[in-house]
């Protein structure tokens, strides 16, 4: 059976199994065990930060919880739960119509809001753990029920338990996040005033809606579709060096974007590198640079998930080699050896 991907990989795996609730999950999870026992367990949303490097001998779950419940309103805040199957994009639109903001800068990110929580998604300055409140699973191992506060989840950039020690361990269900009822936008980040400045519009007067779609025009034009171009968004990591490093590296090139990523650190754009690295609009075969946004690896049709790897090998060898930085794929690479959750 095809597993769901938004590379477009033609990746097999031996059963897809959807739910669309707690108990549909925990009936899956006993016939597995009692079925499939000992076959590689693997948990999905829409495939959006996967890399199927070959088929995968075992079962995919994929979660198609869906629900928006408004659990506590104040003046000033909002507790959301969202399941986890829900479109991220979707939630977003829904929340600044009902007056709920906070997430508009994550607009346009595909995946699922399992995957918000698994992956801590973010851009232009804003990530899914400055919102998040808890977030609820289900132990693949014994179909239990676990919440998490948000300081348990450990997030950091890109970064969750789930992504570590629990890695494979839960299926994420449901998010809850705490939306504010007064927009303030966040505008400091990626040429927002800029773009806000080319669209005629103030800083003082802007809403959610328009911020959302301001944000969704600089992504359209960036970054290509999935539908038309197989793709997993930004596949590697802004990477975070030491000050020491990043000072080396401006006095060479002085125009290195470069933010400040705590005492000490100093936050590159992975995507910059890989450009002047001389990587932007090439291929390897079917795999390719994206022509527009070095930061994003493609398939031109009919590439393995194997020849995105290879790609991903020589770029972040020539990064390596010509600034001393080593890139971190964002993506989850998955090999039909793999145990794991990518909710994503």
């Amino acid at each position: 059976m095809k597993i769901d991907n938004t590379f477009g990989i033609d990746a097999q795996c031996r059963e897809l199994i959807t739910y669309d609730s707690e108990q549909t999950l925990r009936e899956a999870l006993a016939r597995i065990h009692s079925v499939h026992k000992g076959l590689p367990l693997l948990h999905i949303g829409s495939g959006s930060n996967l890399l199927f490097l070959s088929d995968y001998n075992g079962i995919v779950l994929k979660s198609c919880i869906k629900g928006i419940r408004l659990l506590e309103e104040t003046t000033d805040s909002v507790l959301v739960e969202v399941g986890s199957g829900e479109t991220c994009d979707d939630f977003i639109a829904e929340a600044i119509r009902r007056g709920w903001y906070g997430m508009e800068n994550l607009s346009l990110i595909p995946g699922q809001i399992g995957a918000a929580a698994v992956q801590n998604i973010g851009a232009y300055g804003v990530e899914a753990c400055d919102v998040i409140d808890k977030v609820q699973g289900i132990s693949l191992t014994d179909g239990t029920t676990h919440t998490w506060k948000c300081a348990e989840c450990k997030y950091g950039y890109r970064q969750s338990i789930f992504k570590e020690e629990l890695w494979g361990k839960y299926a994420i269900t449901r998010v809850t996040f705490r939306l504010s009822r007064h927009f303030v936008p966040k505008l400091q980040y990626g040429g927002l005033m800029k773009a806000i400045e080319q669209a005629g519009l103030s800083d003082s007067t802007l809403t959610a809606e328009e911020l959302r779609q301001i944000i969704i025009g600089i992504r359209r034009a960036k970054l290509p579709d999935p539908a038309v171009q197989g793709n997993a968004g930004s596949f590697f990591k802004n990477p975070v060096v030491a000050q020491e490093k990043a000072e080396q590296l401006l006095s060479e090139y002085p125009d290195m974007p470069h933010y400040p990523a705590g005492e000490g650190w100093t936050k590159l754009a992975a995507g910059w590198l890989i450009e002047k690295a001389g990587w932007k609009g090439r291929s390897l075969g079917q795999a390719a640079v994206h022509d527009r946004q070095a930061l994003v690896l493609v398939n031109k049709g009919g590439a393995t998930g194997k020849d995105i790897q290879r790609l991903c090998e020589a770029v972040r060898k020539d990064v390596a080699t010509q600034f001393g930085i080593e890139l971190s794929p964002e993506v989850n690479l998955i090999d039909n050896w793999t145990i794991g959750q990518s909710d994503n």
